[in-house]
């Protein structure tokens, strides 16, 4: 578990340091279109990013194979205080305080999950109810995004984000201790979140500043993988009331950090 976790906290600086590079690729490259896509992927910049994130994913599968879905994914959030540093040119203590919450949250889900989750396997068919769930909350958001704009429109397609890659850490789980076998329907279900949530990603780097986009991101991302995790795989089947409690009251203080982030940039770009 200590294995697990430090390896979870060293990917969330890599991802937050990955994230800012990527986001200035994609702004160096403006609006992303099919044309522009040949110029992204030759940015400097976005392929250093690109680069420093596959660092990040690599921790994060080891930290999988090593504990439970529902401790390890909520760490990724602590890359937020990291990004909101490097790509906020003000911090001011309204801004503080939201960063404080969202990570903070994140912190006590963590600290209450790890003393009663029990690592399961994945079935294939959770794995496909899993899917289909995490669909049709991506395809919502996403088309939220299309008729939205700012703010909405980045923290929208970070939902997506992190909606996909809350299945992600759970199929990742399931593969990295399946080795040598490969169990097909989590691979491919894998394959396709990864895609579609890093798409979604770049279309949030597009429409707002970084860190409202892995705000979102890393929020939602460990709050679905923990659902999946509680509900479907029963990873804290001996968990009491109080535990629930806590872990849903977290989840709402993270949530509200995110919110106070969304109105803080769209107060000062409206400025």
């Amino acid at each position: 578990m200590a294995i697990a976790i430090l390896c979870a906290l060293t990917g969330a600086v890599f991802s937050a340091v990955g994230a800012a590079l990527q986001h200035g690729g994609v702004q160096d490259v403006g609006e992303l279109t099919v044309r522009r896509l040949t110029r992204l992927v030759r940015n400097r910049r976005w392929l250093l990013g690109f680069s420093v994130l596959s660092i990040a994913a690599v921790l994060q599968i080891v930290a999988l194979a090593l504990a439970p879905v529902t401790v390890v994914a909520p760490l990724a959030v602590l890359s937020l205080p990291i990004i909101a540093v490097i790509d906020v040119p003000r911090v001011t203590p309204g801004f503080a305080v939201a960063v404080a919450a969202a990570t903070a949250g994140v912190a006590t889900f963590v600290a209450v999950a790890a003393g009663s989750a029990v690592a399961t396997d994945v079935p294939a068919a959770v794995a496909l109810r899993a899917g289909q769930v995490v669909a049709g909350v991506v395809c919502v958001f996403a088309v939220v995004a299309a008729f939205r704009s700012g703010t909405a429109r980045a923290l929208a397609f970070a939902t997506s984000a992190g909606a996909a890659y809350g299945l992600v850490a759970v199929l990742v789980r399931d593969v990295a201790t399946s080795l040598p076998q490969i169990p097909w329907v989590s691979f491919v279900g894998l394959a396709l979140a990864f895609l579609v949530g890093a798409s979604m990603i770049q279309l949030g780097y597009a429409s707002g500043p970084a860190d409202l986009v892995v705000a979102g991101q890393t929020v939602v991302n460990p709050i679905v993988a923990a659902w999946i995790g509680m509900v479907l795989l029963d990873e804290t089947e001996g968990a009491g009331r109080g535990t629930v409690i806590a872990l849903v009251t977290s989840a709402v203080v993270s949530l509200a950090g995110i919110a106070a982030i969304a109105r803080f940039h769209r107060q000062r770009l409206a400025g």
